[in-house]
């Protein structure tokens, strides 16, 4: 059973404490929203001429490319995004997890795992687009989440 406590007290710092019995995704994501300090669901997005505000929960992953960060779209466009993969990791929410040394994706629009011959494992998208998920961030994402 979890208790839930909520004290607001305007004088003192805040300050989030938790007690749980292990680490799991939750308590990763609990932990990443209280120590982000600007939590936001859009980012601005590049496409030639426009700048479009993009709903991160609809950005199937981010990928850098020729030294440039672009954010695939699940209406199948690609945007220029003006951050680094680190800056985006710090910021973007949990259900986002670093596949390979230049890519970021999103867990929620993952529709399955594809086996290779070769043991390389492919992360399959809602839209279809396939992105190689690297053997070492797999082995964490493995362990993480009983893959």
């Amino acid at each position: 059973m979890m208790i839930f406590r909520l004290f607001i007290d305007r004088d003192k710092p805040e300050e989030v404490t938790a007690t749980v019995h292990a680490r799991t995704p939750l308590v990763d994501e609990i932990e990443r929203l209280v120590l982000q300090d600007d939590v936001s669901d859009q980012i601005p997005g590049y496409i030639e001429d426009d700048i479009l505000m993009l709903n991160v929960a609809q950005v199937e992953y981010f990928v850098v490319e020729n030294e440039k960060t672009y954010a695939q779209y699940s209406d199948r466009k690609r945007y220029l995004v003006r951050k680094r993969l680190y800056e985006l990791e710090k910021e973007l929410p949990g259900n986002f997890e670093r596949i390979s040394k230049s890519a970021l994706a999103n867990w929620k629009a993952i529709t399955r795992f594809k086996v290779q011959l070769s043991g390389a494992v492919d992360a399959v998208f809602k839209s279809g687009y396939v992105e190689c998920i690297s053997r070492r961030c797999f082995a964490e994402l493995k362990r993480r989440y009983g893959l």
